[in-house]
C-alpha cells in the first residue's frame, strides 16, 4: 500500500476565512519503506499573524521568494493521487488542503485517510500525552524544529510506521474484536486489520504461547507467583546488618553510582526498626533530603522477612507509589541479601473486570465515539497490562465514564462462579497482596478497610504511613458522606425507569424468554421507579432554591455556594417540605427495591437454568439497585438524622441545573475513632512526614491523630540540605498589609513585583496562592505586563491540562512562571535550574467559609480553648512548610524564597512560621533593594 503522510504549517485555522498554507511536508511511504521526501515553504501572499510566527518560527521573510501554493499542486497532486493521506489530526490537514484546491479551482482529493493520533491513542493506551512533541520524545525520534511541516511530517512518517508495526504483532483474537470498531473509527483500518488477518492466518501463526488467550480475548501471559519461601539460615535481623549495609563497600554504596551515607537515613531506619521490635507507635518528621522512603522501606523488608508478617506501607498519592514501585524497589532488591515480595493493592474500583468488558464489546451499536475508542483501547491494553489499573490508562472523558460500567465491584461479583475469577486482576492483585512481605496502599484503601470491615487488606499488624499530614483530611474523608443528584441520574439512567429502557429492557426479555412475566404486576417497578425519579429531582431542586435563599456568602474557589446547615435546627415550613420530600423518596427507594427483589427471586428459583452470561447481567443489575441503595440512605442520613459530633453542609452550581446539588458530612474530629479502630488494634505504626511538627513540637498532630493516650516517640531527622548556604527567605517591605488595600489593589502590586523578579532574575519561578480567585487576578496582570516571548505563563485553570501536564510544560519550558493554588503546595519536585524562586502570596490559612473549619473552631471555643492557636494556625504553618520544601530539592540546589504576606513578621504568630523552618537567613527590605542584593545569589 501507498500512503503520503502530509503535514502543513498555516496562517490559521480556516482556509474559508482567509488562512493560507505556509510551508508543506510530504514524505511517500510504500511497502513499509520511506521512498520520498518532499518540502517547500509557501508564499501566501498574506502577512503571518505573529503568534504563528512564535509557534512556527516561520517569518514573512522566509516565505517571500517562496512558490505560491498554486505554484506546487502540479508536484503535490501526483504525490496523493493513488495514496492513502496520513497526518497527525487529519482532519486539519486534509480539509485544510482539499479547501486551498478548491479555492485554487482543483477538485478535492478523495483519499482513504489516517490519523496518527486515532491511532496512537488506540495503539498507546498508557501514553500520557498525544502531542506529537510528546510522543517523538516518548519514542526517541529525533525532532528537532517542531511545528515546521517538514520535520513534523518526518516525525508523523516514523510514527506511522512503529504504529503500523505494533497493529500488525497484535495478537490474532485481538484483531479480529477490533474489526468491528475499526469500521467506525476516523482511521480506514478495517482492509488494513483484515491485511493482518489474514497473512497471520495464511503463515499459520498461533498466539497462545505468547498470550493468554480465553474466551475470545487475548491477555497478556502473567505468572502467579505466590509461594512464600524459606528464610534462609544465614538471615541477619537489621540491627546485626549495618555492617553490610552500610560500610564504603556495603550494599548500599554499590546501589548508587554516587552513593554518600546520609547519617539522618540510618538513624531513621534504627527507629523504624526499634518501632516494630519493640510494638510502638513513632511519628517521625524527616526534613526534605533524607531518603525517607528507603528509610522505612529497608526495615520494613528485614521485619516482614523476619517475623514473616505482611507490613503495610501506606501513602497519599499515587505518584508516591510508583516511585515506591518504580525506583525504590528495584534499589531495594539490589541492598537486601534476601528476597523481598512487595505487591501493590488499590481501591477496586480501579480494576477492570473482564466479565463486565467482554459483555461491553458485544454491544457497540449505540455507542459514542469516545466509549468506541476506549473499548478498543482496552482490547489492546489487555495485551500488555499485567494489573489492569486504570492508571496506566488515558482515557478520554467519554471513556471515564465508561469506565463505570466495566470496574471491578464487590456487589456484581460472581466469584469462583465466574469464569474469569481465576484470571479477575481485583482478585489477583489480593492474592499478591496475601502472599506478600509488603503491601504498598493509598490512606483512601486504608480507610474504606477500616470504615466497612470490609477486610480487604491481608490481617496486619505493622503499618508505614508516609504524607502523614493527611491521615486526618483522608480518615475525615471516609468517615463522612456525601451524595449528590448526578449520583442518582447515573445509576437511574443506568437501570431506566420503563421496560424499554436502560438494564430494565433486558431485564423485561429475560423475563419473557423464561417464561415469568405472567407471574409479575410488571406495572409497579415502572410507576414506582419512575415517581422516585420525580421526587429526586423534586428534593434537590429544593434544595437547591433553599440555598438560594438562605446564601449569605459569594461562591467559594470552586465556584459553587455553600450552606452549613444542622436539619433538625432549620426553620420554617420550606425546610419541613423538604424533610417531607426526603421521607418520600426513603419511602419510595424502599418499595422500588422490594419489587425489584421480587423479580431477583424469579430468577434466583431457577438459577440452574440460567447461563454464566445472564447470572453475569443479573448481577450488574443488582450492583446497580446496591449502589442506588446505598446512595439513597446517604440522603436520608444527610437531611434526616444530625449527630453533634459531624457537621453538614450543602453546596450549589449557582449557574448550573437547578438540581446541581451536592450534600456533604464529615466528623468535626477524627482522634477517637483513629485511637479506638486503628491506633489500638495495630501494634506499631510509625507515621512520617516533612511536616509534622510546629515549632519543634508534635502535639498538635498527636492530638488531632487520637495518638496522645498511646506514648508514641517523636523523633526529627534534620534535613541534610545546608540551607544557611543554600536559600534565602526575602521579605518585601513594601508591600501592602493585606488588611489597608482592596483585593484587586493587593493582587495588582503583587503582579508588579512578581515581573519584576523574573526580569531582573531572569529565571524560573513558582507562585503559590491560597485563592484562586487571587491567582486569576494577578496572572492576568502579569500576562498584560508580558510583552516579551520569552517568558511562558502556566497558570492552574488558566492554562488548559491537568496538574501533571502543568507541570510538564513548566520543566520544558526555558524560562517561565508557573502559577498555582493548592495542589501545587506539595508533591512538586524541580531541582536544580528548574525552580530558582519561590513566592508565596499569602500564609496559607484555610477560607473561614470551609464548613469543617468552622465547625473545628467553634468546637475549640466550646472547650474553652483558643481557636485561631489552636486550629487555624497550626494548619498553616504545616501548610507553609509543604510550600517552602518546593524550593531546595538536592544538595546542589540554590534559591530565593518571598513571601508577600507583612504579617510574617510583623505579628507575634507570624514569628511561628519563620521558627518552623529549617535555618535559613531572612532578609526584609524593599523589593529593588532585596533583587540588587541577592540577584547573584543563584550563580
Amino acid at each position: 500500500m501507498k500512503y503520503v503522510v502530509i503535514d502543513l504549517e498555516t496562517t490559521g485555522h480556516s482556509a474559508a476565512q482567509g488562512d493560507r498554507i505556509i510551508q508543506v511536508g510530504a514524505i511517500i511511504i510504500e511497502e513499509g519503506e520511506i521512498v520520498e521526501r518532499f518540502s517547500s515553504f509557501i508564499n501566501p501572499e498574506v502577512p503571518i499573524p505573529p503568534f504563528i510566527e512564535e509557534l512556527t518560527g516561520i517569518t514573512d521573510e522566509m516565505v517571500t521568494q517562496a512558490p505560491t501554493f498554486h505554484d506546487i499542486i502540479p508536484m503535490l497532486i501526483p504525490m496523493i493521487d493513488g495514496a492513502n493521506f496520513v497526518a497527525h489530526n487529519v482532519q486539519f490537514d486534509l480539509t485544510f488542503l482539499q479547501r486551498q484546491l478548491e479555492i485554487e479551482g482543483y477538485d478535492t482529493v478523495s483519499v482513504s485517510s489516517f490519523d496518527t493520533v486515532e491511532l496512537a491513542r488506540l495503539l498507546l493506551p498508557e501514553q500520557e500525552s498525544y502531542k506529537l512533541t510528546h510522543l517523538a520524545d516518548f519514542l526517541g525520534f529525533s525532532h528537532d524544529r517542531p511545528h515546521q511541516a517538514d520535520s513534523d511530517a518526518e516525525v508523523t512518517a516514523h510514527l506511522f510506521l512503529m504504529l503500523l508495526h505494533k497493529l500488525s504483532n497484535l495478537p490474532l483474537l485481538t484483531l479480529q474484536q477490533l474489526i468491528p470498531f475499526a469500521r467506525r473509527l476516523r482511521s480506514q483500518l478495517e482492509i488494513l486489520i483484515e491485511q493482518f488477518i489474514h497473512d497471520k492466518l495464511v503463515k499459520g501463526i498461533k498466539d497462545d504461547d505468547a498470550f493468554d488467550c480465553y474466551r475470545q480475548l487475548a491477555l497478556k501471559k502473567i505468572e502467579d507467583s505466590g509461594t512464600k519461601e524459606a528464610i534462609s539460615s544465614s538471615f541477619k535481623p537489621f540491627s546485626q546488618s549495618q555492617q553490610e549495609l552500610f560500610t564504603e563497600d556495603g550494599k548500599l554504596s554499590h546501589a548508587f553510582s554516587d552513593y554518600e551515607a546520609r547519617s539522618g537515613q540510618i538513624e531513621m531506619m534504627n527507629h523504624v526498626d526499634d518501632a516494630f521490635h519493640q510494638f510502638q507507635h513513632m511519628m517521625i518528621e524527616a526534613g526534605t533530603g533524607t531518603g525517607k522512603s528507603l528509610a522505612y522501606f529497608i526495615p520494613a523488608a528485614y521485619y516482614a522477612v523476619e517475623e514473616k508478617k505482611p507490613v503495610v506501607i501506606s501513602t497519599q498519592t499515587i505518584p508516591l507509589q510508583e516511585q515506591l514501585l518504580n525506583r525504590d524497589l528495584p534499589l531495594l532488591k539490589k541492598i537486601l541479601p534476601f528476597n523481598v515480595r512487595v505487591a501493590l493493592l488499590k481501591g477496586r474500583s480501579h480494576y477492570l473486570c473482564l466479565r463486565k468488558f467482554e459483555t461491553s464489546i458485544k454491544n457497540i451499536e449505540t455507542d459514542t465515539y469516545d466509549i468506541l475508542l476506549t473499548k478498543a483501547q482496552i482490547l489492546i491494553w489487555l495485551t500488555e497490562t499485567e494489573h489492569g489499573d486504570v492508571e496506566e490508562l488515558n482515557l478520554a472523558s467519554g471513556g471515564k465514564s465508561f469506565w463505570f460500567e466495566v470496574q471491578s465491584d464487590a456487589s456484581s461479583d460472581l466469584g469462583k462462579y465466574s469464569p474469569w475469577f481465576s484470571r479477575c486482576f481485583y482478585h489477583r492483585a489480593r492474592r499478591r497482596a496475601q502472599a506478600a512481605h509488603i503491601i504498598i496502599t493509598n490512606h483512601a484503601l486504608l480507610f474504606t478497610d477500616l470504615v466497612h470491615d470490609q477486610r480487604l487488606l491481608p490481617n496486619y499488624t505493622h503499618a508505614i504511613i508516609d504524607e502523614a499530614h493527611h491521615l486526618e483530611e483522608t480518615a475525615s474523608e471516609h468517615l463522612g458522606m456525601k451524595a449528590d443528584y448526578l449520583t442518582f441520574s447515573y445509576l437511574l439512567q443506568r437501570l431506566g425507569t420503563s421496560w424499554e429502557e436502560g438494564m430494565l429492557e433486558h431485564v423485561h426479555q429475560l423475563l419473557h424468554d423464561k417464561k415469568l412475566l405472567g407471574r409479575l404486576k410488571l406495572t409497579k417497578v415502572e410507576q414506582r421507579l419512575s415517581e422516585l425519579k420525580e421526587e429526586l429531582d423534586e428534593l434537590f431542586r429544593m434544595v437547591h432554591r433553599y440555598v438560594i435563599q438562605k446564601r449569605k456568602t459569594d461562591a467559594s474557589d470552586t465556584g459553587r455556594i455553600r450552606y452549613r446547615y444542622e436539619s433538625f435546627s432549620e426553620k420554617g415550613t420550606y425546610w419541613q417540605a423538604i424533610l417531607e420530600c426526603t421521607m418520600r423518596v426513603h419511602m419510595g427507594m424502599k418499595e422500588s427495591y422490594y419489587h425489584i427483589k421480587e423479580i431477583s427471586k424469579l430468577f434466583s428459583d431457577i438459577d440452574d437454568n440460567l447461563t454464566f452470561k445472564e447470572r453475569g447481567f443479573l448481577a450488574d443489575v443488582d450492583s446497580v439497585i446496591e449502589a442506588l441503595v446505598e446512595e439513597e440512605q446517604h440522603v436520608y442520613e444527610l437531611l434526616l438524622e444530625a449527630d453533634p459530633n459531624y457537621v453538614y453542609w450543602i453546596e450549589i452550581e449557582p449557574r448550573g441545573a437547578k438540581n446541581a446539588t451536592f450534600l456533604y458530612s464529615k466528623p468535626i474530629e477524627v482522634a477517637e475513632r483513629l485511637a479506638d479502630h486503628f491506633f489500638a488494634k495495630k501494634k506499631s505504626v510509625v507515621l512520617t512526614s516533612a511536616t509534622l511538627s510546629i515549632n519543634g513540637s508534635f502535639e498538635y498532630q498527636k492530638k488531632k491523630l487520637g495518638l496522645e493516650d498511646f506514648g508514641a516517640s517523636t523523633y526529627t531527622i534534620p534535613s541534610p540540605f545546608c540551607y544557611k548556604k543554600q536559600a534565602r527567605l526575602l521579605i518585601p517591605t513594601d508591600i501592602p498589609a493585606i488588611k489597608d488595600v482592596t483585593e484587586a489593589e493587593f493582587a495588582a502590586d503583587v503582579a508588579i513585583k512578581i515581573w519584576r523578579i523574573a526580569e531582573v532574575t531572569q529565571e524560573k519561578m513558582l507562585v503559590l496562592f491560597t485563592s484562586y480567585e487571587m491567582l486569576k487576578l494577578v496572572y492576568q496582570h502579569v500576562k498584560d505586563l508580558n510583552d516579551t516571548d520569552t517568558l511562558q505563563l502556566i497558570g492552574q485553570g488558566m492554562t488548559s491540562g491537568s496538574r501533571a501536564k502543568l507541570m510538564k510544560m513548566f520543566k520544558q519550558a526555558e524560562f517561565a512562571i508557573l502559577f498555582g493554588t493548592s495542589s501545587f503546595w506539595e508533591g512538586v519536585d524541580l531541582p536544580g535550574a528548574e525552580l530558582r524562586h519561590l513566592v508565596i502570596v499569602r500564609l496559607p490559612f484555610s477560607p473561614p467559609d470551609q464548613p469543617l473549619l468552622q465547625a473545628q473552631l467553634e468546637r475549640a471555643k466550646e472547650e474553652g480553648r483558643n481557636p485561631f492557636m489552636d486550629v487555624s494556625l497550626p494548619q498553616a504553618i504545616i501548610r507553609f512548610k509543604q510550600g517552602f520544601g518546593r524550593l531546595i530539592r538536592t544538595t546542589h540546589d540554590k534559591g530565593c524564597v518571598y513571601v508577600f504576606d507583612r504579617r510574617i513578621t510583623t505579628t507575634r504568630y507570624g514569628k511561628q512560621f519563620i521558627r518552623s523552618l529549617p535555618d535559613v537567613p531572612l532578609h526584609e527590605g524593599k523589593l529593588e533593594t532585596l533583587l540588587e542584593r541577592y540577584v547573584d545569589f543563584n550563580a
